[in-house]
């Protein structure tokens, strides 16, 4: 089969290689980059190109510049998220900032998770997940009407246990979740609040199930694709 032509621009094809090296381990966070000459030996290109390949990875918060010494791969590894249903908050661990909580018209493929018209509500709980302090997950969770109301899932505070307890104690306790994950660029909400550079986002549409497939939670979870991995672990 015939290799299909590269369109990129000569920049974006090094800046995608360097970012595969680094995201693969094979360029260890803290490691010097090789001059600027050898990288322009190594791939064929200008010094301009170099330069603007380094730039695109800095933005992307993949290299970082120390005065008089160089180009250095990020300190830190990538910080793997377990693709959980409920983190329990530990000091020095996961934390969650409660953003909203109210009643809200059914986004389009919530309504389709819960078999709802178009126009029907729902109960919506918007946070912001940490770990160590620093912000990993922004997340839209929603909830049936019928099932949230007179419990806390409809309570602007924040739940001990997680909705897992209150589904639980409500006779609907999670037993699977099903995942559609995709990739696309930060909305402004979800790049501030995240703190994110100029990088893609990991989107997660999650449905969680309860007895006989009944869809009890439908949740948008927006991840930074630079410094975070999703990690799952399933049974075969």
């Amino acid at each position: 089969m015939a290799k299909r032509a590269d369109e990129r621009p000569p920049y974006e094809q090094m800046a995608a290689s360097l970012r595969a090296r680094i995201m693969a381990g094979e360029l260890a966070p803290g490691t010097q980059l090789p001059s600027t000459a050898h990288l322009v030996g190594e791939f064929g290109v200008s010094n301009t190109t170099v330069q603007k390949a380094l730039a695109v990875l800095k933005g992307e918060g993949y290299l970082t510049s120390r005065q008089g010494k160089g180009v250095f791969v990020r300190d830190r590894q990538p910080f793997r998220v377990e693709a959980g249903a409920y983190f329990e908050p530990a000091p020095g661990g996961y934390s969650y900032e409660l953003l909203d909580v109210g009643e809200v018209v059914a986004p389009l493929e919530v309504a389709g998770a819960f078999g709802l018209t178009a126009g029907e509500r729902v109960q919506m709980r918007h946070r912001l997940l940490r770990h160590g302090g620093r912000p990993v997950e922004v997340e839209w969770s929603y909830y049936p009407l019928e099932l949230a109301r007179g419990t806390e899932l409809a309570e602007r505070r924040r739940i001990r246990g997680g909705a897992p307890r209150v589904l639980t104690d409500v006779g609907l306790p999670q037993r699977h979740y099903v995942d559609a994950v995709s990739a696309r660029m930060p909305t402004d909400e979800e790049a501030d609040l995240l703190s994110l550079p100029n990088v893609p986002v990991i989107r997660q549409f999650r449905v969680v199930y309860s007895d006989e497939d009944r869809p009890v939670e439908a949740s948008i979870l927006i991840k930074g694709s630079h410094l975070y991995e999703l990690l799952y672990r399933l049974s075969v």
